[in-house]
This record gives C-alpha cells, sequence and structure tokens, in this order.
C-alpha cells in the first residue's frame, strides 16, 4: 500500500482503534523491513503519559499535524523511538512502535546492532529503531510518500492480540493501551514504572 491515500484515512482513526490495528504491518526503511508485533497507543491531551499532554512544543509538533508521518524522540541520551501520528489532524496521537521481527535486510539490521541475537534485533523500542536506522532527521517523515513506508498487513486475529500496561510510565500507568501478539518471541519484556519514594 505504499504511496496509497488509503494509509492516511486508516491512520485517521482513532488510537486505540489504529494501535491493535498495526500489529503484523510491517515498516521498511531501505534495505530493512520489521514487521510489528508490539506497539503502545498514547493520546494526547487527554493522556499524562503522552510527550502532547501539556501541549504543543518544537519537539511535538509533528503530533499535532496530519497522520501519516513519524513523530521521532531521543531518550535517555543514547536512544530513538518512532512513532506513528494517527487520528484527526490536532488530536496529537500516536503509536509507539515497540518492537517487531525483521522480515527483510536482516545482515544490516545485525550490522547496526552490533549485539544480540536475531531475536532482539528490534525487540524494544529503541532496537527497533536502530534496526530500522531511524534517528531525529527522520522526524515528520511522511509514511505515505517518503523514504520510510508503511505498509498495512490484514487485521490480525483477535484472538492472538493481547493487551495490557504500557511499559515504565509514571503518567498513566495502568491504561491497557500496550498491544503485542500472544506468543511471539520478539514482544519486549514487561517493566512497570519504578515508584519514586521521598527522602
Amino acid at each position: 500500500m505504499p504511496g496509497s491515500p488509503d494509509l492516511r484515512a486508516f491512520l485517521e482513526r482513532p488510537v486505540l482503534e489504529v494501535a491493535p490495528a498495526l500489529l503484523g504491518s510491517v515498516v521498511r526503511h531501505g534495505e530493512v523491513a520489521v514487521r510489528l508485533t508490539e506497539v503502545e497507543a498514547y493520546a494526547g491531551p487527554d493522556d499524562p503519559g503522552s510527550h502532547a499532554y501539556r501541549g504543543r512544543t518544537e519537539r511535538t509538533a509533528v503530533m499535532f499535524g496530519p497522520p501519516g508521518h513519524l513523530y521521532v524522540y531521543f531518550t535517555y541520551g543514547m536512544h530513538h523511538c518512532a512513532n506513528v501520528v494517527c487520528g484527526p489532524e490536532g488530536t496529537a496521537s500516536a503509536v509507539l512502535l515497540r518492537a517487531g521481527e525483521v522480515v527483510e535486510g536482516v545482515d544490516l539490521a545485525r550490522a547496526r546492532r552490533a549485539r544480540g541475537g536475531d531475536r532482539d534485533l528490534a525487540r524494544g523500542p529503541a532496537r527497533l529503531a536502530q534496526a530500522l536506522g531511524i534517528d531525529l532527521g527522520h522526524r515528520g517523515a511522511d509514511l505515505v510518500d517518503g523514504p520510510i513506508r508503511l505498509v498495512l498487513a490484514d487485521p490480525a486475529d483477535l484472538d492472538h492480540v493481547m493487551t495490557g500496561p504500557r511499559v515504565g510510565l509514571r503518567g498513566a500507568p495502568d491504561r491497557p493501551w500496550r498491544f503485542w501478539l500472544r506468543d511471539e518471541p520478539t514482544v519486549s519484556a514487561y517493566r512497570p514504572a519504578k515508584v519514586i519514594t521521598p527522602r
């Protein structure tokens, strides 16, 4: 479906519809393609876990734009994470690409990752972005016509879609907005947010 306006229409729906429907779809950048096995939904101003919760900033501006673009952020001074902007323009919703299986370009993904087995090449959002060669230079990339493409799969069998809390959040940690494919070895390990206790 690359280049198809249908992708934009698909992504214009509410984030909690889009996120599970992305499972099994493929993100392609150059030689490397990753089949998505785990995602998380973020609902913008209505979601304390979202970067857009406090409104539009230079960093989050792409999330407020039209659906079908890539929101990339840099975290912990070392990792990039990639999100698909969805929902109607102005809603600032996005789906974090948490994990996947490298289905093409395995040798290049291995070279970028440097260590770990093939199961771990895109297991976790930072590894997924690294395997695909995504960095801040790709923030705002158009997933319909740009260098990074999202190719939709047929919807996953709902019996195989699992849901639970998002990983490592202090804002709205209990919302079951993480979705993954059952029995997929590439799904990342669940780690709840650490509770900070005052001294």
